[in-house]
């Protein structure tokens, strides 16, 4: 029996409760053997914002995800830095696990910028592409993509920066634990 993996990519800077509902929705939703959270380690379509290390936004998933037994952290790109393209991770992955089938999650934002990712064709050959709705994005294109209905909860990591930046509440936006990260560490001050 071939392992299912679903693959969630993103900045994390921070991670916080959307990215637990995504991953946890898909989880439930394809029956898959876990999900993976995946900090970039140099995304080509996104700057790292406010000088937040690779490390620390490691350690912000790991501190997110630790009492869910099912998500688990993936380091492959933060361990190889340096820009990373989705195709060439998970022909990594896939490498290094040939007897798992990959889920790589992405959001309504994702879904329009498909046809400019670096070999999609050959990424859709080898990963089944499942997408989630995003506020005001569309999850329509011509590939094959299988989509997932969550709920909904317009926050982003922007936001959280912000109200930490200004001193407001990010209570229910990220976990306990990394808000007292975010503190020791005086991440995302003014």
């Amino acid at each position: 029996m071939r392992k299912k993996v679903g693959i969630l990519g993103g900045t994390f800077n921070p991670p916080h409760i959307g990215h637990l509902i995504i991953a946890n929705e898909v989880l439930h939703a394809l029956n898959l053997d876990e999900v993976c959270l995946m900090p970039n380690a140099n995304p080509p379509h996104k700057e790292i914002q406010n000088r937040v290390t690779a490390e620390q936004r490691r350690t912000m998933v790991e501190l997110s995800i630790q009492d869910v037994p099912k998500l688990k952290i993936e380091t492959i790109e933060i361990d190889q830095g340096g820009t990373s393209y989705t195709f060439d991770t998970m022909e990594l992955l896939r490498r290094r696990e040939p007897e798992t089938d990959f889920y790589f999650i992405i959001g309504g934002d994702q879904v329009e910028d498909l046809p400019k990712w670096y070999r999609i064709e050959d990424l859709i050959q080898n990963v089944h592409l499942v997408g989630v709705p995003r506020p005001n994005k569309s999850l329509e294109t011509a590939y094959p993509i299988v989509t997932i209905e969550i709920p909904q909860i317009d926050i982003s990591s922007t936001t959280v920066r912000n109200r930490i930046t200004h001193g407001e509440t990010t209570k229910f936006l990220i976990s306990d634990a990394v808000r007292e990260y975010i503190r020791e560490e005086k991440l995302y001050e003014a």
